[in-house]
């Protein structure tokens, strides 16, 4: 009968990756040659997340932009990209234009409500403007 050997879990910290190691498994990984999970599994490393921190460290990803900082983007992916973009901006300019539309259907039916409670109760529900507004009114209606 064969011997079994049993593989023994050895904690590691990074200060245990020299420097080349940890540049070789980055490189890898951005040439496609590996996934993070086969570099764990290929070089026993303990953990997954070992291996992102390198590539956020050590690679060519801009990690806090979400785009890659060293290539290049060919123009297909630019005109992807922009038309993604122009669909947002329509989408968005579509909601904001609706939104305006509710915003001045609910003024004149508020100033409508105002008309209506002023005639009913006759009070002055509006606020009534400033001395200073009602010169400044004033002399504008002069000039003109």
């Amino acid at each position: 009968m064969e011997k079994h050997e049993e593989s023994r879990y050895i904690k590691r910290t990074q200060k245990d990756y020299t420097m080349s190691f940890k540049l070789q498994i980055v490189q890898e990984i951005e040439r496609g040659k590996l996934s993070t999970t086969e570099a764990t599994k290929k070089y026993g490393i303990q953990c997954r997340k070992t291996v992102v921190q390198w590539l956020r460290k050590y690679g060519n990803f801009d990690w806090e932009n979400q785009t890659p900082s060293n290539m290049p983007k060919s123009p297909e992916q630019k005109i992807m990209e922009l038309e993604a973009k122009v669909r947002l901006l329509e989408k968005q300019k579509t909601f904001l234009e609706q939104q305006a539309f509710v915003a001045d259907k609910k003024a004149i039916i508020f100033d409508m409500m105002i008309d209506i409670a002023e005639k009913e109760y006759q009070i002055d529900i509006r606020k009534n403007s400033s001395p200073e507004q009602s010169t400044t009114l004033k002399n504008n209606k002069n000039k003109q």
